[in-house]
């Protein structure tokens, strides 16, 4: 670093979080990316109409946005109204949503998602019984919005020669964001969900080639990760991985080992990208006091990493200057400041979130209504 040129005016210096970052191919005017965020507004599981306006809300030219979980097929889904990617008229629906955020020149990214076992027979066809890594069945959860609570099915655990069928879900999942006009996927391997239930030894309790050892156990999520690779190349394929977590009876004894071999495994991929959930997450919505820091990870991880976990301006602009990541994920600032990357620059004022109509089924309110700097002025 130079000494400033006399007469530079140094606060004209962008903050380290709306520096440009090249990702691959896609050149980022800046590093805030829109988190995957549920929010079960798509009816019968297809994307709808007012879903355009509420991502190209929150585009920008060069910016990063990250669609909420899609479902790759009809045994993946675990809320009511969440979207999916398997059929042709899902794919259709994404289409209009996806060049509306290209026309303001953003660059989105399709999370495809299975939730496992955090499910129950309503949500399966035929009522089924959910599919998981074990036959566990998990305890009743109180939902994010404080009030529901969640009972879940007990799930099937799926035989060794079924993996090779949940493994082509995910591929034709990421040919169908391809042809819904996609940049890129996002594979979902985080949360407590299907891919985190075979990585974590809480919740994996194997004896075939998928349990037991930290290869074992990261083999079906890495299988998901080469048929995705190969399907639409690992230039536009990313995934989200949180090893420390314990959400939904998913925690590992080992997280920093299962961490570690997940980055050096997905390096030899060669991902465009690895967004990890920071450590101080123990669950989705509570920051915790943690020693465990993802540097190993990140210096394991040859390119792209993104953080995600309660960030805010102050602590995303020192992760960018330390260069802890090259790029931060937000989600509830984003959900409630569809202008954050500029209310970043100005170090505006934040709308603050409603979390009860985080996940109402409101065409508007809670999700198109938030408003824009110059509404509010």
């Amino acid at each position: 670093m130079g000494e400033p040129v006399q007469g530079e005016d140094i606060s004209s210096k962008p903050i380290p979080l709306l520096t440009p970052y090249k990702m691959g191919k896609f050149q980022l005017s800046h590093r805030v990316v829109l988190a995957p965020l549920t929010r079960q507004r798509s009816w019968n599981n297809v994307p709808q109409p007012h879903a355009i306006l509420y991502y190209s809300q929150r585009a920008t030219k060069g910016g990063l946005l990250i669609t909420e979980a899609t479902g790759v097929s009809d045994t993946a889904q675990g809320y009511s109204d969440t979207p999916g990617i398997w059929t042709k008229e899902q794919v259709e629906a994404w289409k209009p949503i996806v060049d509306a955020v290209h026309a303001k020149g953003g660059i989105f990214f399709c999370q495809i998602w299975h939730v496992g076992r955090v499910s129950n027979e309503e949500f399966q066809p035929n009522g089924e019984a959910p599919i998981s890594s074990t036959d566990k069945k998990l305890k009743p959860e109180v939902l994010n919005s404080g009030v529901d609570e969640a009972h879940f099915s007990t799930p099937r655990r799926l035989r060794t020669d079924e993996i090779p069928q949940i493994v082509n879900d995910f591929r034709l999942a990421a040919r169908n964001a391809m042809e819904a006009g996609f940049d890129g996927v996002e594979i979902h391997g985080a949360h407590g969900y299907l891919l985190d239930q075979f990585l974590k030894d809480e919740a994996n309790d194997r004896t075939d080639k998928y349990g037991g050892s930290l290869e074992n156990r990261c083999r079906f999520p890495l299988e998901v990760v080469e048929a995705v690779v190969n399907e639409i190349g690992a230039d536009k394929v990313g995934m989200r991985i949180s090893p420390f977590s314990d959400y939904l009876g998913a925690g590992d004894s080992n997280s920093r080992a299962l961490g570690l071999y997940m980055a050096e495994s997905l390096n030899k991929f060669r991902l465009l990208y690895c967004h990890m959930i920071e450590p101080r997450m123990k669950t989705l919505a509570e920051k915790i006091e943690c020693p465990e820091s993802l540097e190993p990870m990140r210096k394991a991880f040859g390119s792209t990493f993104i953080v995600a976990g309660g960030y805010g301006r102050e602590d995303g602009n020192k992760a960018m200057a330390e260069n802890h990541a090259d790029m931060v994920a937000f989600g509830r600032l984003f959900l409630a400041n569809p202008d954050l990357p500029k209310r970043f620059e100005l170090n505006a004022p934040l709308n603050k979130y409603i979390r009860e109509l985080f996940y109402s089924p409101e065409p508007v309110l809670g999700y198109t209504d938030y408003p824009f700097l110059e509404d509010s002025s």
